[in-house]
């Protein structure tokens, strides 16, 4: 329970997140470089690492790991499960970039995948990163009981899938161009496009670790509000940052007549939604106390990302 005047889950002045973020990210980057060999063909397989070794946050299996921790597991055993979500975002964003998405030419600073490999490699890497994901959790995860091994499959098929991402993005195919976009349908979007997959990564770390239904819950709830939270900053970033800051092409969502929530809401609403949803999101882990710190911390680091 929260009291009066508290803020819910207030960062202890103790807890270094950059110096967090860099330890767990370093883990996450040698299990990647090491999940993916180049063989033949050749080509497949340079196409595969070049966009998974592109860089980024790596945020989704950082989360992964840490609700694992949070929830009585280990780093070990969530691994496998946090390079699989990374290689699922990472199809994502080579699927997205294509001439028939978003046909944008860079990508975390670098030239997107099709770019380099054509848009025929480019489609085959996503789809050898999707499955190889899947392949990765069955036969690499160690310690942790079958039974919650498949719970992990399932929600991941399922966040990615037409009930997920897939029927994000068709739904957000469909609106391109159309000036009445309901929020319903802008956060029925967002909420499968970018969404679902990070509520996979949040709670699959805490399924393998055998975390309660009552810990599922909370940690699902979090991921959900973080995940708005996020895509909603996003939009905002679209619209205020230079590419070099975003790493890929500024301004795309207005130069395709995508709704956003700035243009539903305008700035400041949508700064205001993103800290509630924040608020929100910490709020649900009051239940883990102190041990929540971490993912206290990168709520509010999705929130504060320069506007």
């Amino acid at each position: 329970m929260v009291l009066a005047g508290e803020s819910p889950l207030t960062p202890s002045t103790t807890f270094d997140l950059s110096t967090y973020l860099t330890q767990r990210k370093a883990l996450v980057e040698t299990a990647l470089n090491h999940a993916i060999e180049i063989v033949y063909p050749e080509t497949i397989y340079e196409s595969m690492r070049y966009s998974l070794m592109a860089g980024g946050k790596r945020l989704r299996p950082i989360l992964c790991l840490a609700t694992c921790e949070l929830t009585g597991g280990t780093l070990e055993m969530a691994m496998p499960t946090a390079c699989a979500v990374e290689m699922i975002h990472t199809m994502s964003l080579i699927h997205d970039d294509l001439p028939a998405m978003d046909d944008d030419d860079y990508r975390r600073g670098k030239l997107t995948n099709h770019k380099i490999y054509g848009e025929d490699i480019a489609i085959l890497a996503g789809d050898g990163l999707l499955s190889y994901a899947f392949e990765l959790v069955a036969t690499q995860t160690e310690a942790v009981p079958a039974q919650q091994v498949l719970q992990v499959i399932a929600r991941l098929g399922r966040a990615v899938g037409a009930a997920g991402l897939v029927g994000g993005q068709v739904v957000d195919l469909a609106s391109e161009g159309k000036k009445d976009i309901s929020e319903e349908t802008l956060t029925f979007i967002h909420t499968h496009k970018t969404g679902a997959l990070l509520e996979a990564c949040v709670v699959c770390g805490a399924v393998l670790a055998g975390a309660s239904p009552t810990k599922l819950g909370h940690l699902s709830r979090y991921a959900q509000h973080i995940g708005l939270a996020f895509q909603i900053v996003d939009d905002i970033l679209d619209i205020t940052a230079t590419q070099e800051e975003l790493g890929k092409t500024a301004g795309k969502d207005l130069v395709a007549q995508k709704a956003t929530y700035p243009s539903l809401w305008g700035l400041e609403e949508s700064r205001r939604r993103a800290e509630e949803l924040i608020t929100q999101a910490k709020t649900e882990l009051v239940p883990f106390g102190e041990a929540a710190m971490a993912l206290g911390a990168i709520a509010e680091y999705i929130v504060s990302r320069s506007y």
